[in-house]
């Protein structure tokens, strides 16, 4: 079976990563796109060979009918996309990150997850990588013993890559989150309204515990690490090093690193090469989903929200200078409560 894709906002980068996936995709096709900026549309229409064009999505929705929609566009409208797929029967819908931007909107997505029958993912392409994949596979088989610790950091903000660092985090460690023991933020320049809305503090430093005692380590913004001091640029420095009992392991957009009972692996990749597989196997998944329920996609709506719900705790605990378990609500108007203090 083919599956018939749609694309919702084309004007940015990751839009041309999902269209460049879909040679890796066996049983997929692009056969429609959306966004409302006009010469946008015609450009990127034109350079995927895409014919049915819409600066509607939701007409493009009506009248195409697709079996996935990738949807692109800036965080504070995709509950209402989410709404418009499920009304229209689409199936399947992958959603670009950050899932939502701070309490109220998140608690909109948990209450239309808790009854919706769409099934939805979020696009952290990353968990799909080939070389990230068998990392994650080497901690699952046990290969470096008990978890003990982990660090993860990415030199962009929380809104941006923060959320591709948390589930990182959690790909790799198979216990759940417990608490954020510490978090410390800085900079209010983030949170100025763009039209991207990937609004977030500057900087970002927390400590999050989990079920079994481990602790990670997270940075996001420039107080982050850079992967290579050479590289001034702020998008490519996403990584991840795990300390296990008996080894560790080390990844970034560029290398990789394994260090087990004393024998060592190491070696480089393209990220680029690396990132459209990965864009593809992720697509694929939530195909593997569409053909059989119980083929559910590691990076569906309920384990996204648990990812964002932990990123509001770090909110919560750089305002009140105190530890946050997860269990709470989260308080409305985080971002101007995040203002006011780091302004």
């Amino acid at each position: 079976m083919t599956y018939r894709c749609a694309i919702v906002g084309v004007s940015g980068g990751r839009a041309h990563g999902h269209a460049e996936a879909f040679a890796h995709m066996p049983r997929g096709a692009l056969v429609a796109v959306s966004t409302r900026n006009a010469a946008n549309l015609r450009r990127f229409g034109e350079r995927w060979e895409v014919q049915a064009r819409y600066t509607d999505y939701d007409r493009m929705l009506r009248e195409v009918q697709p079996d996935v929609v990738f949807v692109n566009t800036p965080p504070h409208v995709r509950l209402e996309i989410l709404q418009s797929a499920e009304a229209h029967g689409v199936p399947g819908v992958i959603v670009e990150k950050p899932l939502a931007l701070q309490g109220e909107d998140y608690l909109a997505l948990r209450q239309f997850a808790a009854r919706t029958r769409l099934k939805v993912a979020i696009n952290h392409q990353l968990h799909f990588h080939p070389r990230r994949a068998q990392l994650q596979e080497l901690v699952r088989s046990g290969a470096l013993g008990p978890i003990q610790a982990i660090r993860a950091s990415a030199r962009m903000n929380m809104a941006y890559q923060g959320t591709h660092v948390l589930q990182a985090v959690q790909a790799f460690q198979a216990c759940p989150p417990q608490s954020v023991r510490t978090s410390r933020l800085q900079g209010a320049e983030g949170l100025t309204e763009t039209p991207r809305m990937h609004l977030a503090p500057d900087c970002v430093a927390a400590d999050i515990t989990f079920a079994d005692a481990s602790v990670a380590h997270v940075q996001c913004g420039l107080n982050a690490p850079f992967d290579d001091p050479n590289d001034a640029r702020i998008n490519t420095h996403k990584q991840i090093a795990v300390i296990g009992a008996h080894g560790s392991l080390r990844w970034s957009m560029t290398a990789w690193r394994v260090d087990v009972k004393g024998r060592q692996q190491a070696g480089r990749h393209a990220y680029a090469a690396e990132d459209v597989l990965g864009q593809a196997r992720m697509s694929e998944a939530m195909f593997d989903w569409l053909a059989r329920d119980e083929a559910v996609h590691p990076l569906h709506l309920g384990a996204a929200l648990q990812d964002f719900r932990l990123l509001l705790a770090i909110y919560m605990s750089g305002l009140a200078d105190a530890p946050q378990d997860l269990e709470p609500p989260p308080p409305a108007n985080l971002l101007d409560a995040l203002r006011r203090k780091l302004a």
